[in-house]
């Protein structure tokens, strides 16, 4: 099977300006692709694995990717998937988290001479001359097409600044520049994305003849993707300062049973005989598949040395109920306390157990919280200082374990 066949078959294609090129180009080692990531955090997060993942699958067939970091776009802000408008982040803020994502790609894909490429589409758009943007880019825009945009019409209610609508012409811009300085002949994105891509892909032909090749596709379930990356306590991260990697492999061992195989076939590197054996797996089977799935993936973020502590950490506290040194910890201060005592409401929120003190006010309610395996009952328990001078343990639903101490 060639690589673009795999990658349809792993649900990972949605839509495609021309297939039997872009097979060909992919299959051959001939492309050179980008794919965006905007740097709105100092660290990538579950929800940009698909991402990660094709450009892996991509560049071990031969082909070049070339990670955009949108620096100037990022100036502006996407309005494409968002209710709101983005607030504008500094030059330095940006400059760090591009930084920061380059150390967690190289998990991934292999920087350097004829290999992968980072770069920030600031070193363009920053220089652009208005006027002749205008002139030379605006020109081949129709508002009339671009107000027609998914991306557009979402905002269109809530109000839409001129800034924002924008976006389009820049993120275009970007491809017509890297098909011209990188020989970039493709892009991938989002289904959110489309648009933006097909404006990019015209504008090619456009300014450059019909002869130009620049091949547009998208991911099917990016929007899906995004959302990965969120749980009710934040995001999940690849830093593992941020989230460790025992949440991590939590994280994909609690997926829902309906998605288990569906990520094992998107995200993971199985081969695809052994994927399609699992595919008939039910019942007790499905939890050894997010196993499979959570030490897979934490092992290829993590390194193997920490999916196997997580992995075992994760085996003894839920066969056991007792304590871990790998399960994650919170350490309490004085300051966390008012008159020797702690709500357990606010307890959860520190602990990263609840986002809120609504949704944990919820999980109490639903009687899905223990401390030191005795349920509470109230919402307005308060837990005394000395509950934590020795390890604490507390647990939500039947499965996430949270050590606490002073």
């Amino acid at each position: 099977m060639g690589v673009f066949q795999e990658l349809k078959e792993r649900g990972l294609l949605a839509q495609v300006t021309n297939e039997e090129e872009i097979q060909k180009m992919i299959d051959n080692g001939k492309a050179t692709f980008y794919i965006g990531f905007d740097p709105t955090a100092d660290s990538l997060h579950v929800g940009h694995f698909m991402a990660l993942c094709l450009m892996k699958r991509l560049q071990m067939a031969g082909n070049r990717p070339i990670a955009l970091i949108g620096g100037g776009t990022g100036m502006v802000g996407d309005p494409s998937g968002r209710s709101d408008m983005r607030s504008v982040m500094t030059v330095e803020t940006i400059q760090h988290n591009c930084d920061c994502f380059k150390k967690q790609m190289e998990r991934f894909i292999e920087f350097g001479e004829g290999k992968a490429q980072m770069v920030n589409n600031a070193d363009w758009l920053m220089n652009l001359n208005y006027i002749e943007l205008l002139r030379d880019v605006g020109s081949c825009f129709s508002v009339n097409n671009m107000l027609r945009a998914e991306c557009y019409k979402q905002r269109m209610e809530k109000g839409l600044s001129f800034l924002e609508f924008n976006y389009m012409i820049m993120q275009s811009y970007d491809f017509y520049y890297l098909f011209q300085h990188y020989g970039c002949n493709m892009q991938f994105g989002g289904n959110d994305q489309w648009s933006n891509m097909l404006g990019g892909t015209e504008l090619i032909r456009r300014k450059l003849g019909k002869d130009a090749h620049a091949m547009t596709i998208t991911l099917l379930l990016n929007s899906e993707g995004k959302k990965m990356g969120k749980t009710a306590a934040g995001a999940v991260w690849l830093d593992p300062n941020k989230t460790s990697p025992y949440e991590f492999f939590q994280y994909w061992r609690n997926i829902d049973d309906a998605d288990v195989l569906k990520c094992i076939r998107m995200l993971t590197f199985l081969p695809m005989e052994q994927i399609r054996e699992m595919d008939s797996w039910e019942g007790a089977q499905l939890n050894r598949a997010k196993e499979i799935l959570a030490y897979e993936l934490t092992d290829l973020v993590h390194g193997k040395e920490e999916a196997d502590k997580a992995m075992e950490a994760a085996k003894s506290i839920f066969v056991g109920g007792g304590t871990s040194e790998n399960m994650p910890t919170t350490q309490l201060t004085e300051e966390d306390f008012t008159d020797g005592q702690i709500g357990v409401l606010t307890l959860l929120v520190k602990c990263g157990l609840a986002g809120s003190n609504g949704e944990a006010r919820k999980l109490v309610q639903g009687g899905g919280v223990t401390v030191n395996n005795e349920k509470v009952a109230d919402i307005k328990q308060m837990l005394d200082k000395e509950l934590f001078a020795q390890e604490c343990i507390l647990k939500k639903g039947k499965k996430t374990f949270h050590k606490v101490m002073l």
